[in-house]
């Protein structure tokens, strides 16, 4: 039986930059670029799960409009990018110099949704001679060691973290499949999915061009491999690598009041223990909130330090 390809609704525009670059030990990272090729850069962090190109359509109109070069990275194990596990979530921030390095990009900020968070965090602590900002929508908060916060939907992965690292791969592999098969699915799951979510969610999930912007991104980045969200669960559940007091950056948090995924109470907790950070909560917003203000994310953030240009 053959199935109708998936509808995508107000299909978004195609990333002006597509490709992928080597990073250490022979792999290579997939990256998506948005805007001017030549303006201010600003690395954006996908969601857990999620791939390159799960960046609001504002936010990629507002580039165009601005002149800014927005880049969004596939983490390892999903679109293009070669499945590896990092020891912790400070070691990504190795082959994100050399991705920077290869796209001639000098100084940019970083942002982070959900699972993305503690990546652009990681990028803020290890390379803050070019890291201007961090932004961070709803992002995890750490679960071991002196900065661990208590309860939340991810100390499930905690207790889970033996058994889900000795069953990554063939999990990876199961899961990769399943998607391949609901893939002519993919528009009334997502429906079915908006339907259970907090209001501030399920009235994201349900604008078109939010729902063809997350189709476009999942069935993008499924197309070979869907083992990346594992890999972010088993990293959470270890150190990261780096303290928050570490963070020496400019930092600038926004978070759902209403967050059903990651809990508020967890973004006050890394405010509060990061040197140089304030608090935006999103009045009645749930986890995806920050997406729906992807503009003024932006304007914020370039409005910290430092000239991301180009070498």
């Amino acid at each position: 039986m053959t199935f109708p390809a998936p509808r995508i609704p107000q299909q978004p525009k195609r990333p002006t930059l597509e490709g992928s670059v080597a990073v250490r030990g022979g792999r290579r990272l997939s990256f998506a670029e948005y805007g001017s090729p030549r303006g201010p850069a600003i690395v954006w962090m996908h969601g857990t799960p999620g791939a390159r190109r799960q960046i609001p359509v504002d936010a990629r109109a507002f580039a165009e409009e601005a002149g800014v070069r927005i880049i969004g990275i596939d983490r390892p194990g999903i679109g293009s990018s070669t499945p590896h596990l990092y020891e912790n979530v400070l070691d990504w921030t190795a082959d994100l110099g050399l991705l920077l390095d290869a796209l001639a990009v000098d100084t940019l900020r970083v942002i982070g949704l959900s699972g993305g968070g503690p990546y652009a965090l990681a990028a803020g602590a290890a390379l803050p001679e070019r890291v201007a900002g961090v932004g961070v929508l709803g992002g995890v908060a750490p679960t071991r060691g002196p900065d661990a916060a208590e309860g939340g939907i991810i100390r499930l992965a905690v207790h889970a973290a033996p058994l889900l690292a000795a069953t990554r791969v063939p999990l990876g592999v199961a899961l990769t499949g399943a998607i391949r098969t609901v893939k002519p699915l993919a528009g009334p799951a997502l429906d079915l999915y908006a339907a259970v979510q907090p209001p501030g969610d399920r009235n994201l999930l349900g604008r078109p061009e939010f729902k063809a912007m997350f189709l476009d991104d999942l069935l993008n980045g499924s197309r070979f491999q869907t083992s990346a969200p594992l890999a972010d669960l088993l990293l959470f559940t270890r150190e990261w690598g780096f303290r928050l007091a570490d963070v020496a950056v400019p930092v600038r948090w926004w978070h759902g009041d209403d967050d059903h995924i990651v809990p508020f109470r967890h973004g006050l907790h890394c405010v509060e223990r990061l040197p140089d950070a304030t608090m935006t909560t999103i009045d009645g917003e749930s986890h995806l909130g920050g997406l729906g203000i992807g503009r003024s994310v932006l304007e914020e953030l370039l409005a910290l330090g430092g000239s991301s240009r180009v070498v």
